[in-house]
């Protein structure tokens, strides 16, 4: 019994020392893991020491293993090439997108474009007859109003003149239509084309089937005419209104056009409008020369020729001059055509030598003479022109496809010229080396500039 205080008085200190054991491991445990919101305890010794015996303990990579590059950006992935690419292909899909909606809007108002546009080429006719009546005192109500009224009735009258000559020889262009046809028939069965009468039978029966079938397509033509005159005349009145006005008014006109463009580029197109008017004025005035030229020629060539309506065919050969390289074909061909049905094929030979002959003098002289370099276009934009007017407008569109050409051409390379000048204009001006390059040296053995020289003694 002795012993047994003893042994728990050892007992209860080893509970004691177990206690104390516990709570020093919990107090280490609550500073490895603290507390969201607690404050960052000192860090003790022995934990930095693990971290580094744990670094010292992994590995170092192999000397073999790759290196792996950082992704390139991808703009610089994508060669230079493909970039100007892209960046000229989108701009080239916007600007094709204008000039769909362009087209869409000019083919929604086409008769209002065609005919202002051929009162632009009537006032650019017109025109310099106004100057020079009021050169002479006239006012410029007065010039305009004679100018315009004299040139609609000359236009008025040759279309007259031209009409009353087709209806007057209507009748005897049809009896001679129709002994050319039996002496071509004739011509054909004795030609060494062994052509025979059966066959020039069934060519003229497959004609009258086809007018036949083909009733009401002529028919809807007849009335598609119909509709095509009054829109001419509509068209006529429009080009006679947009004419007196831009004759007495154009100068007012072009400073209100000015205002609609922005400032920074109405100096450049202040400076090509008057040049894109000289072009328009030069084409138009040579191409009536031309035309005028041709149309006297061979008109007189056919009279001679006894053809029958020459002044009528040389009026359709002036006309059709407006429309460049294809008119002149047409206009040729139609002649030739009635010469061969009216006078035979000797005498369709010699007009078509005539035609020619007259046409390489305009090609060759008149053209080149006439209307200079001021409208000079290269034949291939000529032709390719023409047929896109003609694809897009018809025959208005034909006509007016090479003044356009010959306008933008002018405008084109007068504002490149223009801002050529513009930015060595406003470019810094050279210093250092530069400007010591750049200034103008003497040459050798020239006497020395005034500055240079001794100054002159004081004459007092």
């Amino acid at each position: 019994m002795s012993k047994l205080p003893g042994w728990l008085g050892q007992l209860g200190a080893e509970l004691s020392r177990l206690s104390e054991r516990l709570d020093e491991r919990r107090a280490e445990s609550e500073a490895d893991d603290p507390l969201p919101g607690d404050p960052p305890g000192p860090q003790p010794a022995a934990a930095g020491k693990d971290e580094a015996a744990l670094v010292d303990q992994v590995p170092a990579p192999p000397t073999y293993a790759p290196s792996v590059a950082a992704r390139p950006d991808p703009v610089a992935a994508i060669p230079w090439g493909m970039r100007v690419a892209a960046e000229a292909g989108w701009r080239l899909l916007v600007l094709a997108g204008t000039l769909w909606v362009l087209m869409r809007v000019i083919s929604a108002v086409q008769l209002v474009v065609l005919a202002f546009v051929a009162a632009l080429l009537v006032t650019a006719l017109l025109q310099p007859t106004v100057a020079r009546l009021r050169r002479h005192g006239l006012p410029r109500g007065l010039a305009t109003a004679v100018t315009a009224v004299s040139g609609f009735v000359i236009m008025g009258l040759v279309g007259w003149f031209v009409v009353w000559q087709v209806m007057d020889n209507i009748d005897t262009l049809s009896d001679k239509v129709t002994k050319g046809i039996d002496d071509l028939k004739n011509w054909l069965l004795d030609s060494p084309f062994h052509v025979t009468d059966k066959q020039i039978n069934d060519i003229a029966k497959n004609l009258s089937d086809t007018v036949g079938t083909n009733t009401e397509a002529i028919t809807s033509a007849g009335l598609q005419g119909v509709t095509v005159v009054v829109e001419f005349m509509t068209g006529a009145l429009l080009a006679m209104f947009s004419t007196l006005f831009l004759l007495y008014d154009g100068a007012r006109i072009w400073q209100w056009v000015l205002k609609l463009v922005p400032a920074q580029a109405r100096p450049g197109v202040a400076g090509a409008g008057p040049r894109a008017w000289r072009t328009l004025t030069a084409y138009v005035r040579g191409t009536v020369i031309v035309a005028l030229i041709d149309a006297i020629f061979i008109g007189l060539g056919i009279y001679f020729l006894n053809v029958p309506m020459a002044v009528p065919l040389a009026v359709f050969i002036f006309l059709f001059a407006f429309i460049p390289l294809v008119g002149a074909v047409v206009s040729g061909a139609l002649a030739v055509v009635v010469a061969l049905v009216t006078e035979g094929v000797f005498t369709a030979l010699m007009v078509l030598a005539v035609v020619l002959a007259v046409q390489q003098i305009e090609g060759h002289v008149l053209q080149p003479f006439i209307l200079g370099r001021a409208v000079r276009v290269h034949p291939l934009a000529v032709v390719l022109s023409v047929a896109a007017g003609g694809m897009i407008a018809g025959i208005g569109g034909a006509v007016v496809a090479v003044p356009l050409v010959a306008v933008t051409n002018t405008v084109v390379g007068y504002l490149r010229s223009y801002g050529q000048e513009e930015s060595r204009r406003h470019s810094p001006p050279p210093h250092g080396s530069t400007s010591l390059d750049a200034a103008p040296t003497r040459a050798p053995g020239s006497p020395p500039e005034k500055s240079d020289a001794e100054p002159a003694p004081d004459a007092s």
